[in-house]
């Protein structure tokens, strides 16, 4: 470890101090990495932060977007309208995962890949099969997961990871960053996914899979450069997958390509990315929901499937977007970027609502047509200049987002009686009614986002410290619609326009090679409420008065080491939600609040040769401090645990034919189904292993792996998040080849 200044000794002791349990975990990564570690000096991590919203200025050191030792996770990754940094360099926390961890882990999700972070927690949504994800005690929807840094352009419920190069899993508050979200969540985090693109040595590889119970599968990925000084690039992927998985009765297929372009010249940049899916699910097993019950029944064995078997959701998707970058001068750079996106869904739902604890459950059936439309882009100016002995990164940004949705639905109205751990299938049940139609949606609800954001990062002490500052302006347009008739849209039925400014202030101070400290204060920014007519069949005093929209405060603290082999994080962070509810005298006012304190620890990397870590740990306290009435004053949020943990491992065997080992636990604390805590829900801890190796058959590198999902197959609850239960999925056998022409 390098040795410190000596008028920096108290603050570098009590970073040391903090990191106590890293460092005794990781004791040997420091010896191992001293030398490779080579840390970098503050000056040149500066100049390699330097970019523009998506390529890199300098490249003195390795790029922000680069693979850290291991491969398993990337240096850095995309901070909104900030660009691409090193995590080392900037005042917030994030986890770039890697192209290389999701074919090694044979990950089929998106879920399958942030299950490898210890703030991120899956479950499924209300009454579909969409993925929701719980970061820092808050929900982030399918619907608000970036592509390329834009909201609104990938599918809403699922995404085949064979398309993603990275998963980048963003920590904290990010209104200014980002904008508000389309839907609303993020409140926690988010999470952006970046294409794939043409690397600097070609590729073809081949893929064979097969996983339980009857899952066959394919994929090619061709990536190519060309032209002067490799100036153009193409990157192709495709992948098609079919059968039954390892839930009695439940049968997923998935059809997915895209394509990608780039150009990288002396000053013009450009990328264009296109992307098509298509995803049907049979009989796929849905969540549970619970009101009315006294307490948590347990859960079903890992395999069971208490749908029917003629539910069914059909999603297809088309999206893509074009970026471009210009260096007007060598001090500033413009870039423009515009997207679209159309998604048609069909689904078939039946979830049960228990009714005891013995797991009977009534259900009905339930079938939703969606249809939406998306339209969003950004532009701005990056420039890069100095005022004496301070530097600038100025960034001034505008975006926008148009939003259409089309819906209708329609279902049985007969509760169908069954047991969630002895299933009963039935024919499938006639209409009772039918709202929309759902033979012609008519369009339900229009969106507009529209911002401005402008920051400067000042870099002082020789580029040790910088500073960020900055504010968006964002005004939201949201309007609802009645559900057509007779082929006519519905009246406007609501209408929401609001303005709201969203702030950050960042410090990021690198006291030693290997060291860093930061701070911040970010909000997060959704949609505020409209109050209801009546509650309690009583008149609401201010019935139909529309609040601004609630700003979510997060203040967060932490410190940051990479010895070059290894690196870990410590953060601490409070985030403050507000809420609405309807005070003693009738009045829906916003007095409520959700507070979440927490502290978050990670690490990764290779510390020893043939040797790679991945994990951390998650401590939170999701209390309701301000209730309505006091009721629920000091309860845990709902479907929050309070602790969360993960380790995993990967081992190349020495004296070994190229054979690689690995494993993982997954740890989470209980957490509750109702406000006032009597559902609780248990904690669980799940166990992954996996194998892999590579051999050359007639000259050709194939990679053969094998991965087994929860190996105790455990039947648990997964989530609570929503107030409705979504069940762990059983012991899964993956298998695959993978050919490198």
């Amino acid at each position: 470890m390098p040795l410190v200044p000596p008028r920096r000794h108290a603050l570098a002791s009590s970073v040391q101090a903090a990191f106590a349990a890293t460092a005794l975990f990781l004791a040997s990564a420091a010896s191992a990495a001293d030398g490779a570690a080579a840390a970098v000096d503050p000056q040149k991590a500066r100049d390699n932060s330097t970019t523009l919203s998506g390529v890199q200025v300098e490249a003195n050191v390795a790029a922000p977007t680069a693979e850290y030792a291991g491969g398993q996770v990337a240096r850095g990754g995309r901070f909104g309208v900030l660009g691409n940094q090193d995590a080392m360099n900037v005042p917030f926390a994030i986890t770039s995962y890697t192209d290389t961890l999701i074919r090694n882990q044979q990950a089929r999700s998106l879920g399958d890949v942030v299950s490898n972070d210890p703030a991120v927690r899956t479950g499924f949504g209300f009454g579909n099969f969409s993925q929701t994800f719980t970061i820092r005690g808050f929900q982030v929807f399918s619907d608000d997961i970036a592509f390329d840094g834009l909201y609104g352009l990938l599918p809403r419920q699922l995404l085949a990871p064979e398309l993603i190069s990275r998963v980048e899993v963003f920590k904290g508050a990010s209104a200014f960053l980002n904008g508000i979200s389309p839907a609303g969540s993020g409140i926690g985090g988010n999470i952006n996914i970046a294409p794939k693109r043409a690397e600097a040595t070609p590729i073809t590889r081949v893929g064979l899979d097969w996983g339980s119970d009857s899952q066959v599968g394919g994929s090619v990925d061709m990536g190519r450069r060309f032209g002067a000084n490799d100036a153009f690039g193409v990157r192709v992927n495709a992948v098609h997958r079919d059968g039954n998985t390892a839930i009695d009765g439940e049968q997923r297929r998935v059809t997915a390509a895209s394509v990608a372009f780039d150009y990288r010249g002396d000053k013009l940049r450009v990328t264009t990315d296109v992307g098509y899916q298509k995803q049907v699910i049979t009989g796929g097993r849905a969540v549970v929901y619970t009101t009315g019950i006294t307490s948590v029944p347990r859960a079903p064995s890992a395999k069971t499937n208490y749908a029917q078997p003629w539910s069914n959701s059909s999603l297809e998707d088309t999206f893509g977007v074009v970026r471009a970058e210009y260096d007007v001068a060598s001090w500033l750079t413009g870039y423009v970027a515009a997207g679209a996106h159309h998604g048609n869904e069909f689904g078939d739902y039946v979830s049960p609502s228990l009714l005891d604890r013995s797991g009977n459950a009534t259900e009905t059936r339930f079938t939703v047509p969606y249809i939406a439309d998306t339209a969003t882009g950004e532009a701005g100016f990056n420039a890069f200049f100095d005022t004496g002995s301070v530097t600038h990164r100025v960034n001034v940004g505008f975006s926008a987002l148009s939003f259409r949705k089309k819906a209708a639905y329609a279902g049985s109205l007969d509760p169908i009686p069954t047991n969630i751990y002895a299933p009963s299938h039935v024919p499938v049940p006639a209409f009772a009614y039918d709202v929309g139609p759902i033979s012609d949606p008519g369009v339900t609800g229009r969106t507009q986002l529209r911002s401005v954001a402008v920051s400067d990062t000042l870099g002082l002490m020789d580029g040790s410290l910088e500073v960020t500052l900055g504010a968006r302006r964002q005004k939201l347009h949201a309007l609802g619609y009645a559900y057509a008739t007779d082929g006519v849209d519905g009246a406007k039925t609501s209408e929401y326009e609001r303005y709201a400014t969203s702030p950050v202030v960042g410090l990021n101070y690198r006291f030693a090679e290997q060291w860093a400290v930061y701070a911040n204060h970010i909000e997060a920014l959704t949609q505020g409420d409209q109050a209801p007519a009546t509650f309690n069949n009583l008149p609401v005093t201010n019935a139909g008065q529309v609040f601004a929209p609630y700003k979510s405060k997060q203040n967060e603290v932490g410190v940051k080491w990479d010895a070059g082999n290894v690196g870990s994080s410590l953060a601490l962070y409070q985030i403050k939600q507000p809420s609405a509810y309807v005070d003693a005298s009738n009045t829906y006012v916003v007095d409520g609040e959700q507070r979440n304190r927490g502290v978050e620890w990670s690490f990764f990397g290779q510390p020893l040769p043939g040797l790679r870590l991945l994990g951390g740990a998650n401590y939170l306290r999701p209390e309701l401090v301000k209730t309505q009435g006091g009721a629920n004053d000091g309860h845990d949020a709902i479907g929050v645990p309070r602790f969360q943990a993960n380790a995993g491992v990967e081992w190349d065997v020495p004296n070994s034919p190229d054979i690689t080992l690995s494993a993982r636990a997954v740890r989470t604390g209980h957490q509750y189904l109702d406000a006032a805590n009597d559902l609780k829900v248990p904690g669980w801890t799940t166990y992954d292993i996996g194998a892999r190796t590579t051999a050359h058959l007639e000259g050709v590198p194939v990679t053969f792996r094998l991965t087994v999902q929860n190996v105790a197959n455990k039947g648990y609850w997964a989530s609570a998040n929503g107030g409705y239960l979504t069940q762990g999925t059983p012991r899964t056998f993956y298998v695959s080849a993978s050919f490198d022409l």
